[in-house]
Parts: structure tokens; sequence; C-alpha cells
């Protein structure tokens, strides 16, 4: 997996416009008892944003309607979130607008953050520290449709692709292994889904990862998707054994032996050019589609950690399919 140190402006600003915010998962150490029963706090209030001031909407493009639509789309599965446009400013360079915003929650018990990210001239991206993200009313529309057009690998679920979910995973990364967990009970409670897994080797750092994906991409061809995620989880369990290239071919062996396949057959179809094609075709729609690190799980086009904690992800998809006027 490729870790991203900081994905958009910063940690705790805008890496929640394409990523949900994450909960520290590290429990504070529980402070030893007071010797009195101290008096109980208030209660936290939502916080009270700052009236922007009209000079500070300079720029024409985008409308503060839009910058909404776009924070709607992305925050809009957390209810308690709230936020404020505070800024929209021309700058230096023609046509491109900075905006700032101002994010809390409703309960005021996280401190008011400010966010600042540059709009393009096209209008349908933003930068935001190093990244390049998906921007406008509808910011995941171009992603959806290029992925119900190319996202070709075996699925689960449903034919249609009116909700499609699509997981971009390396066979020998350990953090698409324990995204498996999130993808098994997302086949559970969205039946109506189709749930495609699609192969993105990071060859560089996981010498093995290439061939696990050609195996499966044959896995696929001679017996099915339900052989391949047989298969996939057979090398997920073993994924220790791609340690080396030896290991990797007893445990891919012992995989397609699991799927019910002829392991020599699988083989040979690995190493054919149209399977090496097909595997490196699947690379470059993830690198198409601006992906960066693995486990990731496109929603409809909209971009999420598979490792994201169960009841967000669950939450996220559902606000996805209700925006998409998907039924579930």
């Amino acid at each position: 997996m490729i870790r991203l140190s900081v994905r958009l402006a910063g940690i705790a600003t805008l890496v929640a416009l394409s990523f949900p915010i994450f909960e520290a998962a590290a429990q504070q150490q529980v402070p030893a008892a007071p010797a009195t029963e101290p008096s109980a706090p208030a209660p936290a209030a939502a916080p009270v944003f700052p009236k922007p001031d009209p000079g500070n909407f300079t720029a024409t493009s985008p409308t503060k309607e839009t910058v909404n639509a776009f924070l709607q789309n992305n925050w809009g599965y957390d209810e308690t979130r709230i936020w404020q446009v505070q800024a929209i400013l021309k700058t230096p360079v023609e046509g491109v607008s900075k905006v700032i915003i101002f994010v809390g929650d409703k309960s005021g018990k996280q401190k008011v953050s400010g966010i600042a990210f540059f709009v393009l001239p096209d209008g349908k991206h933003i930068i935001a520290g190093e990244e390049v993200i998906p921007f406008g009313e509808h910011p995941y529309t171009d992603a959806r449709a290029e992925l119900q057009a190319k996202a070709d690998g075996p699925y689960r679920g449903s034919a249609m692709k009116d909700l499609e979910l699509v997981e971009f995973a390396d066979f020998q990364c350990p953090h698409c292994k324990d995204a498996q967990a999130n993808m098994d009970k997302l086949a559970v409670d969205f039946p109506k889904a189709r749930i495609v897994f699609q192969n993105y080797p990071l060859s560089r750092i996981h010498p093995e990862a290439a061939s696990s994906a050609a195996y499966g991409v044959c896995v696929a061809k001679l017996g099915g998707s339900n052989a391949f995620f047989q298969y996939a989880s057979a090398v997920f369990e073993g994924q220790d054994g791609l340690a080396t290239a030896d290991g990797a071919t007893l445990t891919l062996n012992s995989a397609v032996t699991k799927a019910g396949l002829d392991p020599a057959k699988v083989a040979a179809c690995a190493a054919t050019p149209a399977v090496v094609a097909q595997v490196d075709a699947s690379v470059k729609l993830a690198q198409d589609l601006n992906i960066n690190q693995t486990p990731t799980l496109m929603v409809n086009g909209r971009q999420v950690s598979a490792n994201t904690p169960y009841e967000t992800l669950k939450q996220i998809i559902l606000y996805q399919a209700k925006l998409d006027g998907v039924a579930q």
C-alpha cells in the first residue's frame, strides 16, 4: 500500500474532501479519580462561524452554491458536520480561485478548522496540498462512467451497475488483506450492489503482486467469479508465502487448487501476453482515476479507503446511493 501522509491540505482539514475523517483508534489513558466529585461540565454547543465578509468573494467562479454542493456531496453522509464558505478569492493566475471554508461539528466538541483549496480553470478539479481532486456539484460522475465502462474484473452481487463498488487491490499488500473483512460484510449488507475486484499490483514494492494478479485473471477466465473469490481468499490467507518467488509459486498453485482448477493450466494462461496486457490495463485504469493507494474502494466513482471503519464505510455507501437515486 502507498500510504498518504497528507492527501490534501492537512490531516485535520481537507483530507475529508475525498476520504472520511477517521476517528483516532487509540484510547487515552484513564486519569485517576479526583478527590472530590467535580461539577458537571456545561454542554457543548454548535460553533458560531464568523460572518463572511462580502469583500472576500472576488472570484466569479466557482459560486458559493457550487462549493456548498461539492461539500454536501463529500460530507453529507455525516449529519453532525457543519461548514461555512468563508471566501472565494481571485488569484494572480487567470481562472484559478482560492476557496476558504470553516468546518466544525454540531456538538461543538471538535475544534473549528479552516480549510483552503484552489479551484482550477476547468471548474472540475481542485488542488489541495499535493493532490488533484474532482470538484463540482457532481464530482464523481466522470469517474463513475469510466468505471462502468472499464472495470472488467470478477464481481459479486448484481450484474447491474446502478450501485457499483470497485475495489482496487494488490494481493501482496497487507492492508488489502485486512480490508477483505470489510468487503465480505459489504457483500452481505449490499446484495443489490455489484462488487468488483480490480487488480492494482504495486510491482515496485511487491514483486509477486503482478503474477498473483495474472493468476487471478486466469482463474476468473477458466472458473468464473466464484472460483476467483475462492482463489483470492486463499491468496490473502497465505500472503506470507508471497515473500519469495518459490514461496509464491507454492502459494498461488495451492490457491488455484482450492478454487477447483488445474495449477498447470492457470500458470500457462497467466504467462500469455493477453493476460499480462489485461493486468496492465487494470493498473492504467487505477492510475487514470488518480488512485494512489491500495486498497481503494470506488463507490459509484467516489474514492474511499477500503479500510475505513465499517460503519462509516456503510454510511458513505448508503449516502452515495441516495445521491445517485439507487434504492437499497
